[in-house]
């Protein structure tokens, strides 16, 4: 049986990034229940999550390979599960490695638990650290596709403003067009 789910949903102004919700779900049978109604509940629970905040993306974090295989095929289902509920619901799903999240999160990719679950404490600014470990993990893959998606915005618009300048005859165009506060399911 997979172990607990971890959520978290997390929104960004471009400066500071907020935690909106964050929990796991654990398996209503702990003791070997069936694992399709497991699947049912965390579909339930994303398609909830979905509906309430609407979320621009939703992150997951990719299959760790040197897991079990037992344990690798369970993590997949439920990636799948939360992968078919962010396609029902049209919002675009990203996915990113265990080492990409420690080193876009803690800074280093061979980082602890431990030091990428206060990394998350610190950019959320909460007063404790998110417990349990499942959902600061769910918290630290939110934070990860913000920090990627910022940086990949930050870049095109220093590349549309240079070929715009260049086009222009080296003036320097203005655009201050903010998008809306993204908001991201992981």
């Amino acid at each position: 049986m997979a172990g607990a789910t971890g959520y978290g949903v997390v929104e960004s102004d471009g400066r500071r990034c907020r935690m909106l919700r964050f929990g796991a779900l654990r398996p209503a049978a702990a003791s070997g229940g069936p694992l399709a109604t497991h699947l049912r509940d965390i579909h339930t629970l994303v398609g909830g999550l979905i509906a309430e905040f609407r979320p621009h993306g939703v992150a997951v974090e990719s299959v760790f390979t040197a897991l079990n295989m037992k344990t690798a095929l369970r993590l997949a289902e439920v990636r799948g599960v939360v992968l078919l509920a962010a396609a029902e619901a049209g919002i675009p799903s990203f996915s990113y490695s265990p080492r990409e999240v420690k080193a876009t999160v803690a800074g280093f990719g061979q980082a602890g638990k431990e030091q990428v679950q206060q990394m998350v404490r610190a950019m959320l600014d909460l007063s404790e650290t998110p417990e349990p470990a499942d959902a600061a993990d769910a918290l630290a893959v939110a934070l990860c596709h913000i920090q990627i998606a910022e940086s990949e915005a930050r870049l095109a618009a220093g590349l549309n403003r240079a070929s715009q300048r260049s086009a222009s005859g080296g003036r320097h165009p203005r655009s201050h067009n903010q998008a809306a506060s993204p908001r991201i399911l992981s």
